[in-house]
């Protein structure tokens, strides 16, 4: 389960400083200190809950976790990982009330929750800082938008190179990260059944393209798998 972390223990990390928050006056500061409260979510701890009141934005410090929309309660869609130095849940900022996405820790995550209210008064007195809030939340929904097409236009052959060239950018800040998910995992971001994933890495494992060591895989040809994810 989540836990709160205090400026006394260990654990407690100086995220005021990340550079989002270092165009904030004194004042601005002080108003998201008083608001905020620093957690540290064990790894499979949900981060968020699609459909729950959002009352914060999170803010990830430390770790990786993955954002997800929930089907039917077997299939759910994974949309992609987080990283530190991104905010979740910006949408109930601009938008409704409660979170329109699930997220989970897929490393033991710090992460930083500031009430909601704060961000958007912060938004509105510093133009700067409402810049890169709204420039963060286009980037998230392009990338939504990308998304959708692959699922929608691209063949499974085609979402599954894609996917594989997603997940092995975070490779240089943490080399576990195909460890870190599951088949299941790597599914639902291709959109394939588990069964198909299986198949379609044993299939590009043949090709030459990628390497299986049990949980990881190793990228052995770049650019086919960059032809396959563009042909769909």
């Amino acid at each position: 389960m989540m836990k709160t972390i205090i400026e006394t223990d260990s654990e407690f990390i100086c995220d005021i400083q990340a550079p989002c928050f270092q165009i904030l006056n004194q004042e601005e500061i002080e108003l998201v200190r008083a608001s905020k409260t620093q957690v540290l979510f064990r790894k499979g701890d949900n981060l968020t809950k699609q459909g729950a009141y959002a009352s914060y934005v999170l803010f990830v410090i430390k770790g990786l976790a993955k954002q997800y929309i929930e089907g039917d309660g077997v299939k759910n869609y994974n949309l992609r990982i987080i990283k530190p130095g991104e905010f979740v849940g910006l949408s109930a900022v601009f938008t409704k009330n409660t979170f329109n996405y699930s997220s989970i820790a897929i490393t033991d995550c710090q992460v930083m929750l500031v009430e909601k209210a704060t961000i958007e008064q912060v938004a509105k007195n510093n133009g700067m800082f409402g810049f890169n809030i709204i420039k963060r939340y286009c980037e998230q929904n392009a990338n939504l938008f990308d998304t959708l097409r692959t699922v929608v236009y691209k063949q499974m052959n085609g979402r599954m190179a894609e996917t594989l060239l997603y997940i092995d950018t975070f490779k240089e800040e943490n080399e576990e990260v195909f460890q870190l998910l599951s088949r299941k995992d790597i599914a639902d971001f291709a959109g394939t059944s588990t069964e198909s994933t299986v198949k379609l890495l044993k299939t590009f494992e043949k090709d030459g393209l990628i390497k299986l060591n049990e949980k990881d895989i190793e990228i052995l040809n770049k650019e086919n798998l960059i032809q396959i994810a563009k042909r769909g």
